[in-house]
């Protein structure tokens, strides 16, 4: 059913990205699922490079975000089997890589969180942190990390 609504908004759910360091990318405790990180990566490359507010637009980096959480959903789904056993995206804290002066994070953050009520609609309300960085991971624009619920 997710899934399904993933492809509607022109997704398909990737394979797990690769860990960048000694980590893994998801545990499950008890009906919790925490995921690391997770950078917007397509095929195994970052969709852009540079901070929000110098070189990458709002928009670029509010469809980075976008991609962060699909690639979050990834992650569970590689613990928890299908993404049907989400029973409520819990909470999402987003990391902006922040020009000096910068302060549009919660907008930026605004691409995941839409996207995640898109899909699961009253369980993809959350409670977000967003918050600006002086630097990220790759230099990638925005990174994400994720708690669910699951039934």
């Amino acid at each position: 059913m997710f899934e399904e609504k993933i492809k509607d908004l022109g997704y398909t759910v990737p394979e797990s990205p690769k860990p960048l360091a000694a980590y893994i990318p998801a545990i499950k405790i008890d009906n919790l699922v925490f995921t690391a990180g997770q950078l917007p990566m397509v095929d195994g490359k970052l969709i852009a490079e540079g901070k929000l507010g110098a070189e990458v637009s709002n928009e670029v980096g509010t469809k980075a975000a976008e991609i962060c959480a699909l690639n979050c959903l990834s992650v569970i789904k590689s613990v928890i089997g299908t993404l049907d056993n989400i029973e409520q995206i819990v909470k999402v804290t987003v990391f902006v890589n922040s020009a000096n002066g910068f302060s549009a994070q919660p907008l930026i953050a605004n691409g995941a969180s839409e996207f995640l009520v898109n899909i699961f609609g009253e369980a993809g309300k959350h409670v977000r942190s967003a918050v600006g960085a002086s630097g990220l991971p790759l230099n990638a624009p925005v990174e994400i990390e994720m708690i669910v619920k699951v039934k």
